[in-house]
């Protein structure tokens, strides 16, 4: 079966900073990925490629098996990819009920599966709130509204860039139940977290990137019984 993303030999700059440096990455349908690395090793930027935020210097980005690495972000979402970047990204002078609802499509087969009031029961937290601006949300209930505003496009990829940084332990725990919830649903996911432990017990399968280079992929249970990999490429 043709992977549902496949970047093959991507490479990228910022100016003369050559960030990414040939990775080659397939995502399945339905399979769940977690991309680990230091700071500054391309993982960011790597998905940013992908959603066509950066332009790739070579290499190719197909989603769906068509050929997207010149694609504009606004067509790369069109075909299914929803993302929840660092720091949220969400309207600060919008209410919770109107972040949500601006959002609002099928999917990119006419799926309506992820509903207004799936989201509701899925976020309670967010239903006592739904007048509030976005400014006046805390973090994580922030954080909640991005991850329920992607999930309302009804998407086949959600991609989670630091999804629990700078949260209570309370709310970090909530966060990774609903990633739990959503990768049951069978969507895949792709899933940068610093906390390595959970991002390997979450996904079925983890890739490193060091200064650009991908250089571990491999299933997350074995991953997760190498130490001495994650030592090396992690710090931990």
């Amino acid at each position: 079966m043709t992977p549902f993303i496949q970047a093959q030999s991507v490479h990228a700059h910022y100016g003369a900073s050559h960030v990414l440096q040939g990775v080659s990455l397939d995502i399945g349908r339905g399979e769940s990925i977690g991309l680990l690395g230091r700071n500054g090793m391309g993982k960011s930027t790597f998905i940013r490629t992908i959603l066509g935020h950066v332009a790739a210097s070579s290499g190719d980005i197909s989603i769906r098996g068509k050929n997207c690495t010149k694609a504009e972000p606004y067509q790369v979402a069109r075909l299914g990819i929803a993302y929840v970047p660092e720091g949220r990204g969400i309207f600060p002078n919008l209410s919770v009920r109107e972040n949500l609802q601006v959002a609002a499509r099928p999917g990119f087969d006419g799926r309506k599966e992820w509903t207004y009031e799936r989201i509701l029961h899925t976020f309670p937290r967010l239903s006592e709130r739904l007048d509030h601006g976005g400014q006046q949300l805390s973090g994580g209930e922030q954080q909640m509204l991005a991850i329920g505003r992607a999930l309302m496009t009804n998407p086949d990829v959600l991609i989670l860039d630091e999804a629990t940084e700078g949260l209570a332990p309370l709310i970090i725990a909530e966060i990774w139940r609903i990633i739990a919830e959503v990768r049951r649903t069978g969507m895949s996911t792709l899933i940068v977290d610093r906390n390595y432990r959970k991002v390997l017990a979450h996904t079925d399968r983890c890739v490193v990137l060091e200064k650009g280079c991908l250089v571990v992929s491999e299933r997350s249970e074995i991953l997760a019984a190498q130490p001495e990999v994650l030592m090396r490429y992690l710090g931990v």
